[in-house]
């Protein structure tokens, strides 16, 4: 008898596995179901949505918005500067973001980021950077790693890698973001410049994070 619980027991959970395993019809790649990140400590599942049939409803829905200033942007930032899509994104998140080596930057407006963005990140609004305040520059990399040597140089070595978007293709406020670093010395091969945008990652049907209900 008790063998026989011990091979019901077994069989349910390897039909529950399967089950699961089944259950994900839309991967983010075909490796990777889905993958977890951390944001603000809580722990959270970045997967794509899996009906088949879901269409975005909101802004993120238009095709073609008033050029200037809204013009589709080139691939390149800046020549030394990288520009990656939706899987390099996944991957810097497993393996710099969950190894506290890397971090996603939303350079977007505050009230941007209060509404919604792509889980882990942090908000950097690329209007810090409008002042040329060497102060401020000084404040934002050190929060990344950046040190301060005795003579008052500033030393990059073992400042985090960035992973910075904003909400597209049509959107420069990531190109003003990644600009501004660099006038300050910010390496660029510490630099990933996600292009598509959240307008590409939901795009997707892959996870974000609401934090504060649109009021507009």
């Amino acid at each position: 008898m008790y063998i026989f619980r011990l091979l019901i027991i077994a069989t349910l959970f390897f039909v529950g596995n399967l089950f699961a395993k089944e259950s994900i019809v839309v991967k983010v790649t075909k490796d990777i179901p889905y993958l977890y990140v951390k944001h603000k400590g809580q722990r959270v599942k970045i997967q794509r949505v899996q009906d088949t049939s879901n269409i975005l409803v909101d802004d993120y829905t238009k095709t073609s918005r008033e050029c200037p200033p809204f013009c589709i942007n080139p691939t390149k930032v800046d020549k030394d500067v990288k520009t990656i899509a939706e899987v390099e994104l996944i991957n810097f998140i497993k393996e710099y973001v969950n190894k506290d080596r890397g971090v996603v930057v939303d350079a977007r407006l505050k009230q941007w980021y209060e509404l919604e963005t792509i889980p882990s990140a942090i908000n950097i609004p690329y209007t810090l950077f409008n002042s040329n305040d060497k102060k401020i520059a000084k404040k934002v990399f050190m929060l990344l790693g950046m040190k301060v040597k005795s003579n008052g140089d500033w030393d990059f070595k073992n400042v985090k890698k960035l992973a910075i978007f904003c909400n597209g293709l049509w959107d420069q406020q990531s190109h003003h973001l990644i600009k501004g670093m660099l006038k300050f010395g910010f390496p660029a091969d510490k630099i990933l410049y996600y292009r598509s945008g959240f307008q590409g990652w939901k795009f997707l049907g892959l996870t974000t994070i609401i934090q504060k209900e649109n009021q507009r």
